[in-house]
């Protein structure tokens, strides 16, 4: 049995006939005939019997008529809402963003409830090598993270956001007198820095041990306002990307270059070869109009 043939039994009952049936359908009257009589053959049992001009149900017909019934309202839902989800109506997009890149994504997520607003937005906030494995899993649609990422040939990516890294540091003392800061006169500091789930974390470890040294880490958080405060309160220096420095009260807290190769490539990424949603596809489109494409 299909939704085909069930449409046309339902429409020969509602008729009380084969030719206006097919009428309705833009069928054929044989068509119609020959799908209720192979819905017979495969119910196993007679569905209509006619009483002179009249079409009657048998006790099978009937619950076949009534669930009928049921079943095409159910699809013509489905079918409504799958319109909806196409058209961006309604939907849900999962997305995942580390908590240091919340700040910068405000402006996408406005454009995106804008043009979208049917549409649910449920944001869940990990580091990045936390919401990478969220996307490999299938728990979220697309995820923003530092590149690169552990399997590039997993993943998808549009790169996004492309910024140097900067040690911020107490507006006070000899570090007035400076203008950057090697990555080896780091050891002499504690240092602030990222949780473990944070790919720039695990990044900034490796150029620590790339310069001969094991950090002298004071505290880990993955909040950037947390740990500016925690440099504010001379508990350590901190290594941010200058976007997010550039967030920061200028009468207190100062940020110097790190002199190395190292950035913060911020990118959204999605599993490669896996199918895209409409509201992710919507969002990967949101995201390249309001940033610059990044080479």
């Amino acid at each position: 049995m299909d939704i085909r043939t069930l449409r046309y039994f339902v429409e020969v009952v509602r008729q009380q006939s084969f030719t206006r049936a097919a009428q309705k359908m833009f069928v054929t009257q044989p068509t119609i005939s020959k799908m209720l009589r192979n819905l017979e053959d495969e119910l196993g049992c007679t569905l209509l019997i006619r009483d002179g001009r009249k079409l009657l149900m048998t006790d099978t017909g009937e619950v076949v008529y009534q669930r009928g019934l049921a079943i095409l309202a159910e699809f013509r839902q489905l079918e409504a809402e799958l319109g909806d989800i196409n058209h961006l109506n309604k939907g849900v997009l999962r997305l995942g963003i580390p908590p240091m890149v919340g700040m910068l994504m405000a402006g996408p997520i406005s454009l995106y409830r804008q043009r979208y607003p049917g549409v649910e937005l449920k944001i869940s906030e990990f580091g990045g090598l936390t919401v990478q494995q969220a996307v490999l899993n299938g728990e979220l649609d697309l995820a923003m993270t530092a590149l690169p990422v552990d399997d590039e040939h997993t993943f998808s990516s549009l790169p996004l956001l492309h910024n140097p890294l900067c040690v911020l540091v107490p507006r006070s003392g000899p570090w007035m007198k400076r203008e950057s800061i090697d990555p080896i006169e780091l050891a002499a500091h504690p240092l602030l820095i990222y949780n473990e789930d944070f790919a720039l974390s695990r990044q900034l470890i490796q150029l620590f041990h790339e310069h001969g040294f094991t950090p002298r880490i004071a505290v880990r958080s993955g909040q950037w306002d947390f740990l500016a405060a925690m440099v504010q309160a001379g508990v350590g220096i901190a290594i941010l990307p200058e976007t997010i420095c550039q967030k920061l009260d200028k009468n207190t807290l100062m940020w110097l270059p790190l002199n190395s190769d190292l950035t913060w490539q911020l990118a959204m990424i999605w599993r490669e070869g896996v199918y895209i949603s409409q509201s992710a596809q919507a969002w990967i489109a949101c995201c390249k109009e309001f940033w610059p494409v990044v080479d």
